[in-house]
């Protein structure tokens, strides 16, 4: 087994990567590892979870039976991301990013990664039902035999990094593993404890007719009232060349039902010239669970990336979202619906910069909070630099609070350094209006119904953005579902 990164007891042990030379009298000689006092450098919670992570990896580095080291790929990854996390403390409501965000769920648990693939007889609750081509990724492993990908055009590749036999294909992807370095901590762990790389490779030129589903599962949790945090960490690469299309779906749910544990997904997108992707983005979490996902994109130019985030699981849910537009004539699209039906915190830190000519961009947030202790944050920003001129980017986030004590904090944001643009934003936060009910009221429609009718119709607007027929069917009545309790007058 190779030397930890973070050998106990919180000392770090730096060495270089490369045989570097340092000079003495008697010539030159390899330079020695040298140690700093974590003390000094970080938080020793932030490193006891990542010598944790680091252990779960290489104990399963050493079950298997091919070898007993990580994989380049996977180890350039973990080292980027355990030197990232040296000078990274906990955060708290002190720091800004998380002003409104209370992560004692996670702190004050005892967390432990979960670093053995699930059985056969461990994967029965999870469904099959998916119409799409789809990948099944339970606690951040791939299970091929719950998979079924089928109809892939030739030169798409979907599955683990560990599996790629094209040296093009490996070349590629190696441009963009631990390239990406907008994340935070929460990023940073991913990198250190992902068991795997779920890669999806889309060749120039080629277009993939049906999209993707890919479905994650947590299978292991907590029961209610314990302290026990099962942690996962999935991780996705998608690379689509020049021209190339695909829909991918990411949809999150736990196997178990109510069960607590804590999903900490990444998912890294590059666009390339002309490229198109279209993005759903569904989390179903359990209820008292925490999920915690970033999402980096780059687009390159004359690229199109479309967005739909509808969430509404979780007790702590947050979504990082940066996208970077890197070529001119490139359009983002971003459309989310956050619910919080319980004691929910739905939170979306969103960051758009564009940098080039004739920019587009549209931002839609929506969300409804229908319980007093429920929460939503929304901190979204749009940076439109020197040379994006004739950028046209818009951005609107608009509230829905059904219950006394619900809240909801918002920070639209909107840097334009460039003269010729033609940007907007927006925000709005209410009840119901009066005037929407009395046109209902006015027509014999009775007050229950006309309130059903008008909360579901306000995140219809964001259901009606998903591509796809059958998965706007599903998650409408998912939605329904969930809000029937909180305007019924049932107990949560």
């Amino acid at each position: 087994m190779a030397t930890s990164i973070f050998p106990r007891p919180y000392c770090l042990k730096l060495t270089s990567p490369s045989p570097c030379k340092a000079k003495t009298r008697g010539g030159f000689q390899p330079r020695r590892p040298f140690s700093i006092p974590c003390a000094a450098t970080s938080d020793p919670f932030v490193l006891q979870i990542a010598e944790t992570l680091e252990d779960s990896i290489s104990n399963l580095s050493s079950s298997s039976s091919s070898s007993s080291s990580l994989p380049p790929a996977l180890q350039k990854l973990r080292d980027s991301s355990a030197e990232s996390v040296l000078s990274i403390s906990w955060p708290s409501r002190k720091d800004e990013p998380f002003r409104f965000i209370d992560t004692s769920l996670i702190r004050y648990s005892q967390i432990h990664p979960v670093s053995v693939p699930p059985l056969s007889d461990d994967l029965i609750g999870i469904s099959s039902d998916s119409q799409f081509p789809n990948l099944v990724i339970v606690d951040g492993h791939i299970i091929p035999s719950a998979s079924e990908l089928y109809g892939l055009p030739d030169g798409v590749y979907v599955g683990s990094i560990l599996n790629i036999s094209s040296e093009t294909i490996m070349k590629r992807v190696l441009e963009f593993v631990s390239g990406f370095h907008e994340g935070d901590l929460f990023w940073s762990l991913n990198g250190i404890g992902a068991p795997d790389v779920t890669v999806v490779f889309v060749p120039a030129g080629c277009r993939v007719e049906n999209p993707l589903h890919l479905r994650f599962y947590s299978r292991e949790g907590g029961d209610t009232g314990s302290n026990q945090l099962p942690l996962s960490n999935p991780r996705v690469l998608v690379l689509v060349e020049k021209g190339g299309e695909i829909g991918i779906i990411e949809e999150y749910s736990g196997v178990d039902g109510d069960k607590q544990y804590w999903a900490n997904s990444v998912t890294e997108l590059v666009v390339g010239e002309g490229a198109k992707v279209h993005h759903s983005y569904i989390q179903e979490q359990s209820a008292i669970a925490a999920h915690i996902k970033w999402t980096i994109v780059r687009q390159e130019t004359n690229s199109t990336y479309e967005l739909v985030e509808i969430s509404t699981g979780a007790k702590l849910s947050r979504h990082n979202l940066h996208v970077q537009q890197g070529g001119p004539d490139t359009v983002t699209e971003l459309s989310t619906l956050h619910l919080s039906v319980t004691d929910q915190t739905q939170d979306l830190h969103s960051r758009l910069v564009l940098d080039h000519p004739r920019g587009y961009s549209r931002q839609l947030h929506k969300c409804i909070v229908a319980h007093s202790s429920g929460q939503a944050v929304f901190d979204g920003t749009i940076k439109v630099n020197r040379y994006a001129q004739e950028t046209d980017a818009g951005q609107l986030t608009r509230s829905l609070l059904l219950e006394p004590r619900a809240t909801v904090n918002l920070k639209p944001n909107l840097q334009i350094i460039a003269d010729d643009v033609k940007c907007s934003h927006g925000a709005a936060i209410s009840d119901l209006e009066k005037g929407q009910l009395f046109y209902f009221l006015a027509r014999g429609i009775d007050l229950q119904t006309a309130r059903k009718a008008l909360v579901f119709s306000f995140g219809a607007e964001v259901i009606e953005h998903l591509p796809y027929s059958s998965l706007k069917k599903k998650v409408g009545s998912h939605v329904q579902w969930l809000l029937e309790p909180a305007r019924e007058g049932v107990p949560q």
